[in-house]
């Protein structure tokens, strides 16, 4: 995918996001309040297979697990056709930091109260992004954020774990999805805070 593509992918879905703000809450289900360029959409022009954003909603911590899809996530994807685009989405929610491990130094491209950052938009497209991006946060906060992350994490995939064992209305293929997701965001966290061993075993 071209470079003015992908950018224009992530223009596309800063209008939806603003186009979808403003329907009634009932008809888009789940609340978006910030859309965030991530990854290598922010470094030097080049082709990419995705360009990826980091979705802000507001719903508890608890309610948008790392790696896993909100409830109504799936319809408002539908209605913004970011899941018809080459567009990848970590969901955050908006009652914790949006940055962790994998999302570095993000760059704000829409939220509901100033609308579209034109500026940063103009940014990405020029290869700017990762230098006007968030700043990065200090070491203690980091540490502090990702073992947060980690209890989070672990919350969910202890309940999923339980669901899965007692939940008996919800077909298995979604519990066993539901589980997966949990235990794949707990093991990412993990390993990001976990340091590598540097001895052989031996």
């Amino acid at each position: 995918m071209k470079w003015t593509t992908a950018v224009g992918h992530l223009r596309r879905l800063a209008e939806q996001c603003a186009e979808v703000s403003e329907l009634p809450s009932n008809l888009r289900l789940l609340r978006v309040t910030e859309l965030w360029a991530v990854g290598d959409v922010l470094g030097a022009p080049r082709e990419l297979e995705w360009a990826t954003a980091a979705v802000r909603v507001d719903l508890p911590v608890e309610a948008v697990p790392w790696m896993c899809r909100p409830d109504g996530a799936d319809y408002w994807a539908d209605m913004t056709r970011a899941s018809k685009n080459p567009v990848g989405i970590w969901w955050r929610s908006s009652h914790a930091p949006v940055w962790n491990h994998r999302i570095v130094r993000p760059l704000l491209i829409w939220d509901e109260t100033d609308g579209i950052h034109e500026d940063a938009l103009v940014a990405l497209r020029e290869g700017r992004g990762g230098a006007v991006g968030m700043a990065p946060p200090s070491q203690e906060e980091f540490v502090t954020r990702m073992d947060d992350e980690l209890q989070n994490r672990l919350a969910e995939l202890q309940r999923r774990t339980r669901e899965y064992e007692s939940d008996h209305t919800t077909r298995l293929g979604i519990r066993g999805d539901h589980l997966h997701a949990a235990a794949q965001g707990y093991l990412d966290i993990l390993a990001a805070t976990q340091p590598e061993d540097s001895t052989d075993g031996n």
